[in-house]
């Protein structure tokens, strides 16, 4: 599995895929789908689809793939390396989500909630695999949200597909075992070799399980938090968790408007206005580093011109 095209800039998202085999071209196919990391507050979300001939039912079924969930590390890491070396007759795909996609794309004016996005990623999954040429009749998916609706609508998308959509059909159906190993194992190693665009200096990885409610996370997210610019983009600053250690931890800002003046109705509410911000390293004896919002566009306070 090659990450570098996700590692080249982790603010995007970025589509990983084995080869397809020359058989789930020609043969009946079935391919099923689900995610890892969708709960956490750290790192991507990471949906993976695997797929293989109908009559490799069986042997999928006798490698052992299981739900990832209920696998140490190094089993994954085991079982995908069987997954990978099956590509005569399986095939994968993943979708590298972002944190900042993540998070960008729940804040935007028109709402556009997780559920929806991990609706559209598996449909562009499912759809990528029938672009290939995989010759697909069955499509088995663990359900986000109710199952009932989430199979009718992808029963309308694609006509002529049996679609199964079940909860914990990671631990029910062996092909969405196997895409539950590919993607778990790909948010493992993506979070394990995350590449800092922020200048950190020497990153503590000590974050926990990366999940809200671990106290070894919370004390991470506090310990990076910039009360300027937030979080690296590590975090996905959309989660609850991250916003209310903003709106306690953050800088207070008074933006400027057409109807008062800045300065002053910042001071009236013991604040600093935008312009104080930018006017306080001015005179060089700011002893906080500059942030690379600045540095990357090559900007910087002057006091004379």
């Amino acid at each position: 599995m090659d990450l570098r095209p996700f590692e080249t800039d982790n603010s995007v998202s970025c589509r990983l895929s084995s080869q397809i085999p020359d058989v789930c071209q020609t043969e009946d196919c079935c391919l099923g789908i689900d995610e890892a990391g969708r709960g956490p507050v750290l790192g991507p979300m990471v949906y993976g689809i695997c797929f293989c001939p109908v009559s490799k039912k069986q042997e999928l079924k006798e490698s052992k793939v299981a739900d990832s969930k209920t696998l140490s590390e190094a089993e994954r890491e085991n079982l995908f390396q069987k997954l990978d070396e099956a590509k005569s007759y399986l095939g994968w795909a993943l979708q590298i989500l972002s944190p900042n996609t993540i998070s960008t794309s729940m804040l935007q004016r028109t709402k556009y909630n997780l559920n929806a996005l991990s609706h559209d990623t598996a449909i562009g999954l499912i759809q990528y695999a029938l672009d290939s040429g995989v010759q697909l009749t069955e499509v088995f998916v663990d359900t986000v949200g109710p199952a009932e609706k989430y199979e009718e609508k992808l029963s309308k998308l694609f006509p002529g597909i049996k679609v199964t959509v079940r909860p914990k059909a990671d631990s029910l159906f062996p092909v969405v075992s196997a895409a539950s190993i590919c993607a778990k194992v790909a948010r493992d190693r993506v979070v394990k070799g995350w590449n800092f665009a922020e200048d950190l200096g020497e990153v503590d990885v000590d974050y926990g399980s990366g999940y809200p409610n671990d106290p070894k996370t919370k004390a991470w997210l506090l310990k990076y938090l910039d009360p300027v610019f937030g979080f690296p983009q590590f975090v996905r600053f959309s989660w609850s968790t991250a916003q209310t250690l903003i709106d306690n931890k953050g800088v207070t800002v008074h933006w400027d408007d057409d109807d008062e003046d800045g300065e002053k109705a910042a001071q009236r509410q013991n604040n600093r206005s935008m312009l104080a911000y930018f006017s306080s390293s001015a005179g060089g004896n700011d002893q906080n580093p500059t942030h690379r919002f600045f540095t990357e566009r090559r900007l910087k306070s002057l006091d004379r011109l």
